[in-house]
């Protein structure tokens, strides 16, 4: 089937004037113009309509999203995929932060009591199942399944003030790091620092008999291998996620 500019505004619910712009920009172009210069949209023009779409419900710029479909490599099937995973992702997210506000107004109304906990509850959760699609396999496969669960259970039990100290803390490794960094020696007692707030930091999260030199020195070695890990902490500095494992190998020795 073909539409034209204004059948396809009406059909997608897209501007035609975004349509139109959408064709200067080189990111949607008619399969072709008639002899009347109209613009004439197939199939194929209306597939990719949707992935865009997609992708800027997702949040994404159009230079982005260009760069993306302009692919020669694109997979449309795979595409559709991911967004179905991250679409769920985010309905799993604001079924949790309904849930959230309707306590908080049935709290606020008297209709019920909301505790300090409840009230951050669902973002724990949340944070849970975030962590385990991110980083679970890699993790399970260094510390076993039972390190794990005992972590995520520790997570999810925290209150408020343990919740607020572990982003306090996390925040001034973050800072600590970035001045040991400055002065350039692993060994150094700023970088010793940022290792020992690591340790306060994973002690959080971790079970007392989970700790060890040999586990936080490991941790350090799979921030720098790992590309994910490595880029959280290359936020400081390219080169971050090395130097914590450098500094860190001093520390658990």
């Amino acid at each position: 089937m073909e539409y034209t500019v204004n059948r396809l505004a009406q059909v997608s619910g897209v501007s035609k004037r975004t349509l139109r712009y959408y064709d200067e920009i080189g990111l949607l172009r008619p399969e072709r113009v008639n002899p009347n210069g109209y613009r004439i949209y197939g199939q194929m023009q209306v597939d990719l309509l949707q992935q865009i779409l997609f992708y800027r419900e997702l949040g994404l710029p159009l230079e982005e999203i260009r760069e993306i479909v302009k692919n020669p490599g694109f997979d449309r099937e795979k595409a559709l995929e991911e967004h179905l995973t991250a679409l769920l992702q985010k309905k799993r997210q604001t079924e949790i932060l309904i849930y959230n506000v309707r306590k908080t107004l049935d709290s606020m109304k008297g209709r019920a009591i909301m505790s300090d906990k409840e009230k951050f509850e669902g973002f724990k959760r949340d944070l849970i199942k975030e962590n385990e699609e991110k980083y679970g396999r890699e993790v399970r496969e260094a510390y076993g399944e039972e390190a794990v669960e005992a972590s995520n259970r520790k997570l999810a039990g925290m209150s408020k003030e343990e919740w607020k100290k572990q982003e306090d803390l996390s925040g001034e490794i973050m800072e600590t790091l970035k001045a040991a960094m400055a002065e350039g020696d692993p060994a150094g007692k700023t970088a010793q620092k940022a290792c020992d707030l690591h340790r306060q930091w994973l002690c959080m999260f971790w079970s007392d008999s989970a700790y060890s030199r040999e586990a936080h020195r490991g941790m350090g070695e799979m921030y720098a291998a790992d590309e994910r890990f490595k880029a959280y902490y290359d936020r400081i500095q390219d080169g971050a996620a090395e130097f914590l494992r450098d500094a860190l190998n001093i520390y658990c020795s």
